[in-house]
């Protein structure tokens, strides 16, 4: 077969495998299809059917292959991480700063010392800090991945559970945002490289300066130009990111953020997010799988997984429990908020992807982070349902 061919053969399966998994077994209850879409990743990948199926699998994913599969899946996760970011609503933030601020800090820094210490006890053995990174970056690094709440599977869960446009969605929206600056601002503090400190100092600089001009650009051309001229400068600020040391990822999340989501007609934000989600991510999740290791066993990764998991959930529901104490929320309000903002899927495995190009991380330690991105999403939508359930909370979050 041609490349053309085995190229087409693979889109075929990254598009109908989990489709047909997704709807023939009706998971949308417990595994919407983007979690179907990341496990069948794994199980494309290397591990498992690189084991079972290694001929086939070696011919299918070849080089020229994944090259052309990884060049989709770059465009569509800086897409993805833009919008994130012009999505952000920093004034609504600031407008209600006391409970927000409180809320962001507790739900952030708690769960990321329980992630930092389920991070130390993983670094007693080798094996799970890539070749380029340090025990601080990897601990960092593994800690912030258990922080992290996955902004736009949110959004999506809250439309599931209608409360997105409710007073309490927009509460938890205000939460995950200022959560989400700070995530890609540790990223940055992590991916800091002496050797091209003056790269990234630059960089910055830069970018405030561009960022004030294209606002100005942005807000005063007609709404038909400035989708394409966002695109343009989203790929400028990338390539410029990239070039620092700071990655794609970073330029791509601040590319958003340096702009209003109001510029932008929010219909057509919507159809847009949903159209990248359908259209590009399945290839990201399948290259996403192609990149996971059981090199240092499957009970091991399996286990360190777990470990995460447990960090980032407990981690997340004290933390929001502590806010709620301290602004006094009603009975159940912390436990419903704090099951969706454990939320993790893609933004987490965006950020563990970026910690292992950068080799801070093993491959070993990315599968774990994936498999704990999985296993937290999966835990959202039944965890909430029975709450609602057993504590009498309604479907708004608040008490009948």
């Amino acid at each position: 077969m041609t490349t053309t061919e085995l190229f087409l053969a693979a889109m075929l399966i990254i598009f109908s495998l989990p489709w047909l998994v997704w709807r023939l077994f009706r998971t949308d209850s417990f595994a919407p299809l983007v979690v179907v879409q990341i496990l069948c990743g794994v199980l494309l990948g290397p591990g498992v059917a690189g084991v079972a199926f290694p001929e086939a699998h070696a011919a299918l994913f070849n080089p020229q292959v994944i090259a052309a599969l990884n060049g989709i899946a770059w465009w569509g996760v800086m897409i993805f991480v833009f919008t994130a970011g012009l999505e952000l609503d920093l004034k609504a933030a600031w407008l209600n700063r006391r409970e927000t601020g409180i809320t962001a800090a507790c739900a952030l820094l708690v769960p990321l010392l329980f992630g930092m210490a389920a991070a130390a006890f993983l670094l007693r053995s080798e094996g799970w800090i890539g070749a380029e990174g340090t025990p601080l970056q990897a601990v960092a690094g593994i800690a912030m991945a258990a922080a992290v709440t996955a902004l736009p599977i949110l959004i999506l869960f809250m439309e599931k559970l209608e409360i997105l446009r409710q007073p309490l969605g927009q509460r938890i929206l205000r939460y995950a945002s200022l959560d989400d600056i700070a995530i890609w601002g540790v990223l940055a503090i992590i991916l800091v490289d002496t050797e091209r400190m003056a790269r990234q100092l630059a960089f910055l600089i830069c970018f405030a300066l561009a960022a004030f001009a294209i606002r100005r650009l942005v807000a005063r051309i007609p709404q038909a130009d400035r989708w394409h001229v966002a695109l343009i400068w989203l790929i400028a600020i990338a390539l410029a990111a990239d070039w620092s040391g700071l990655h794609y990822m970073v330029g791509a999340f601040l590319a958003g953020a340096a702009l209003d989501g109001h510029w932008f007609d929010s219909r057509r934000m919507e159809q847009f997010r949903a159209t990248i989600l359908f259209a590009l991510m399945p290839v990201f999740f399948l290259s996403t799988g192609l990149r996971t290791s059981w090199e240092m066993g499957g009970v091991a990764v399996i286990g360190a997984a777990a470990l995460l998991l447990f960090a980032s959930v407990a981690g997340k529901l004290a933390g929001v429990h502590l806010a709620g104490r301290i602004l006094g929320w009603a009975r159940g309000e912390a436990s419903f908020i704090g099951w969706l903002l454990q939320t993790k899927a893609l933004i987490m495995i965006i950020f563990a992807q970026v910690l292992l190009d950068r080799q801070i991380i093993s491959s070993a330690a990315f599968t774990a982070l994936l498999l704990m991105a999985v296993g937290s999403t999966m835990l959202t939508i039944p965890a909430v349902r029975l709450l609602q359930r057993r504590a009498g909370v309604q479907a708004d979050g608040t008490q009948p």
